[in-house]
């Protein structure tokens, strides 16, 4: 943010320790015409001022984007209070907003330049800093529309956010062990692509769902729900990989952190390899 600000000191705003009142300001420059961005820590940027988010800027349906640094399990070294593991659950329940998770850098541009289109609530939700880049500039993007990675036959594996970068791993080694696996990525967590998801649950006996996220409310929660409404007759198998319901009061870093909530790319691996090995 210190290019921003020292390029455009007229249009930042430092409001300090004041989560709460940080989202009463965006709502109050929303209704004056603006289009407030806001950007903290996750933690900070949501569940502190949940009720802000919900009465002030989407009860109003204002065009405020809310970013969420450093989400998931990115500051693991930092402890529970740094987590972020139910924004996607505390947000999906919310009318009007959208939501957004992008896999890379390259994905963080194009989710900022669409939010600025929607007229309404956006949060997305971004990585710390050094994530590989795993798209191109030219690959297709459009909110509420999934993102081919990888073509394949045997099995697919879902990912959403920064977790793509072990999803892609864990294909690679599926791979290996010759199972072809098609990997797809949902940037946008609210609206669901329910176009793709029909196509992939026809397509495929085994699906495995990777999130940074509790392994309630998120993007397995919300597949679940539209599965179940939908009365799929289709046998798919679905594969749950998310954090566990339950605090991390183990301190190390994010790669230590994934492992041990089993949402690494080994974990990904073994566990769609095996339940694909089952099923033949």
């Amino acid at each position: 943010m210190n290019d921003f600000e020292n390029n455009h000191p007229e249009r930042f705003y430092q409001v300090g320790i004041a989560e709460a009142n940080m989202m009463g300001v965006a709502a109050g420059m929303a209704m004056s015409g603006l289009k407030p961005i806001i950007y903290t820590i996750t933690p900070f940027t949501t569940t502190r001022c949940y009720e802000q988010i919900r009465v002030d800027v989407c009860y109003h349906n204002l065009p405020v984007i809310i970013i969420g640094t450093g989400s998931g399990l990115s500051y693991a070294g930092l402890g529970p209070t740094h987590h972020s593991l139910e924004d996607f659950a505390i947000f999906r329940v919310l009318p009007n907003i959208t939501i957004m998770a992008p896999s890379d850098p390259i994905e963080v541009k194009k989710c900022l330049n669409e939010a600025l289109k929607v007229d309404g609530p956006v949060y997305i939700r971004i990585g710390k800093k050094g994530e590989k880049t795993l798209t191109k500039e030219t690959t297709p993007f459009k909110i509420g529309h999934s993102v081919n990675f990888k073509k394949g036959k045997d099995v697919c594996l879902i990912g959403s956010g920064t977790i793509m970068s072990e999803v892609l791993e864990a294909s690679r080694l599926l791979e290996e062990r010759g199972v072809s696996t098609h990997v797809e990525g949902f940037h946008t967590i609210k609206p669901l692509d329910t176009a793709s998801l029909k196509k992939l649950f026809s397509s495929f006996d085994i699906i495995s769902i990777v999130e940074e996220h509790s392994s309630i409310g998120g993007l397995f929660g919300a597949i679940s729900e539209w599965k179940a409404l939908e009365c799929d007759l289709h046998k798919t198998r679905i594969i749950s990989f998310g954090t566990k319901d339950e605090f991390m009061h183990e301190i190390g870093s994010q790669k230590y952190a994934r492992k041990k909530n089993e949402i690494d790319a080994l974990s990904i691996f073994n566990k769609t390899l095996k339940a694909y090995q089952e099923r033949r």
